[in-house]
């Protein structure tokens, strides 16, 4: 399992447009590539479908947030709060999404999508807010991955399509090396 996870470093006491806009382009980027969407330490209550219910309501984006929405009805969608302790193992390993990966904890687009192939879960966590992910996130996340490869830093809407694109794009020409086929779905 794959899961592009927006970790909320603006308000988590009160919604804003930023987390809706967030949201409403997050979620047909991660339908489209097979990913899970997760929220975390987003000021939102109640089961997910009600949440993609509501969220939907105010935005045109994703064809008026269907995509949210079948997310939601597929089970992957899911609401996490700030973990104190870790982030549920279900999730598979944390990746803290960054232009400034540590060298012990990097691991490569490549190396990853590989290793999700062979069946290993991974939660792809992208910063929503001015300062990216907290520093008490980068200590805790077993790996740090540059999506770009060369150090190059991405407005937060790009990163979120970014990242769920070259996974899936690696691992379709990983899929398509090892059957042999002459061409690629989609």
């Amino acid at each position: 399992m794959l899961t592009l996870a927006l970790y909320n470093t603006y308000d988590v006491r009160r919604l804003h447009e930023a987390h809706l806009r967030a949201i409403a382009r997050a979620a047909p980027v991660a339908y489209a590539y097979g990913f899970h969407l997760a929220l975390v330490g987003f000021p939102l209550d109640g089961r997910p479908v009600d949440v993609a219910e509501e969220v939907s309501g105010h935005t045109t984006i994703g064809e008026g947030g269907r995509y949210l929405l079948e997310l939601a009805e597929e089970n992957r969608f899911h609401l996490l709060e700030i973990p104190r302790r870790g982030f549920p193992p279900q999730f598979g390993m944390p990746v803290a999404t960054t232009r400034k990966p540590s060298e012990e904890k990097e691991i490569i687009p490549l190396e990853l999508a590989e290793r999700a192939l062979r069946g290993e879960s991974f939660l792809l966590l992208v910063g929503l807010g001015r300062h990216g992910l907290p520093k008490e996130i980068f200590k805790s996340a077993r790996y740090h991955m540059d999506i770009t490869g060369k150090r190059v830093s991405l407005e937060t809407c790009t990163a979120i399509g970014a990242i769920p694109v070259k996974i899936a794009t690696l691992m379709e020409a990983l899929r398509w090396r090892k059957d042999g086929r002459k061409t690629l779905r989609g």
